[in-house]
């Protein structure tokens, strides 16, 4: 299958290494023309895993996104939800009909490119999916190198609009086999991992990221108390989806800690072993801040209000995040108000996530 992979970050090179050791032909594009040269001119990625490393080829490394995009199947996008907006209108102008757009994990992007794409005149009949998490974890150890520690075992994805959903994850699966249903793309916002395990993590753990050098969160900060707040979080995102009506399985993120039953697996002991999240994390800039925080925990919050479930931990820990980085998190561009839905009755809501812009 002819799948692009957009971006540049740790998640788009494991994609297109990994994709393109499948046989898949993987086209990546990068805005950063320069970050891209070494791949440009190796045409591979180093790839190290369970098997080793190695040198994967690809098929095309390119900053001409028409390039990359043009006759793909699958278009991966698996990049920060703050770029999705930048990428959606980059993509405008080349998408066509029959496409899919997979966002792993999307923060409700899948609406929010689709939106933008619309916007921008472009109305092609292309499905936009999401999921709960990336498919690997992973972590770039050079220009061109990039490390897989675990791959994902259970992608659940919603579409937008859910009335593509058969065919949108048909796509998925040639090259995710591990996709699993979600109601639409509301579902599968609903099921990031992101703004519930790195909150807490980055805020409970504020004064150690600024006064170590290099601190892992996920090993020395991950203490019974920190524990606590996510598995409280949990439970209110959880609250959420039921209020929704949306049933099991909701992923709890306690399954992450101790079973193998969640989206990699037994996650957190690979992910601890790896060394590989044991970094220096700036406060204010740092993604777990500026997406998961600022974007991700921000929409959790707007969707409780809207589905009148109480959130005070969500609430509180926007809050205090906002205090860190001096921003009014709970104004972000990611809430159903910025979005302009929280407006919407669950009736309106729910023909918009079926039909999508024809309801």
């Amino acid at each position: 299958m002819r799948i692009a992979v957009l971006g540049g970050g740790h998640g788009c090179y494991a994609a297109a290494a990994d994709l393109s050791g499948q046989g898949h032909e993987v086209r990546l594009w990068r805005r950063d023309a320069a970050a891209l040269a070494p791949v440009v001119e190796s045409r591979h990625i180093v790839l190290r895993d369970f098997r080793g490393r190695r040198e994967v080829p690809l098929a095309l490394a390119t900053a001409d996104i028409g390039a990359a995009v043009r006759g793909a199947e699958l278009i991966l996008v698996p990049t920060p939800a703050f770029s999705q907006q930048d990428i959606a209108r980059a993509l405008a102008p080349h998408l066509a009909d029959g496409q899919v757009v997979f966002l792993p994990p999307g923060t409700f992007g899948s609406y929010v490119m689709a939106s933008a794409v619309r916007a921008a005149g472009n109305r092609a009949d292309v499905a936009w999916a999401e999921t709960g998490t990336l498919p690997y974890l992973a972590r770039k150890h050079g220009p061109a190198e990039v490390a897989i520690t675990t791959r994902a075992t259970r992608l659940p994805t919603g579409v937008f609009p859910a009335a593509a959903s058969e065919r949108a994850r048909a796509v998925i699966a040639r090259a995710y086999p591990s996709i699993e249903p979600a109601d639409d793309a509301l579902s599968g916002a609903l099921m990031n991992a992101g703004p519930i395990i790195h909150p807490p993590l980055i805020v409970m753990n504020a004064a150690p990221l600024e006064h170590f050098e290099r601190w892992d969160i996920h090993n020395e900060g991950t203490q019974p108390s920190v524990r606590r707040v996510t598995d409280a979080l949990d439970a209110e995102r959880v609250a959420v989806r039921e209020a929704l009506g949306y049933g099991a399985p909701h992923f709890p993120l306690s399954d992450h800690y101790h079973t193998d039953r969640w989206m990699y697996g037994n996650a957190h002991d690979k992910l601890v072993d790896s060394g590989d999240w044991r970094e220096h994390i700036d406060l204010a800039s740092h993604r777990y801040m500026r997406e998961d925080v600022a974007y991700g925990l921000a929409f959790l919050v707007s969707v409780a209000d809207w589905a009148g479930v109480p959130c005070p931990v969500a609430r509180g820990l926007l809050a205090i995040g906002g205090a860190i980085v001096g921003d009014d998190l709970s104004r972000g561009p990611r809430t159903l108000g910025a979005l302009g839905l929280a407006g919407l009755d669950r009736a309106a809501m729910r023909r918009l996530l079926e039909r999508g812009f024809d309801a």
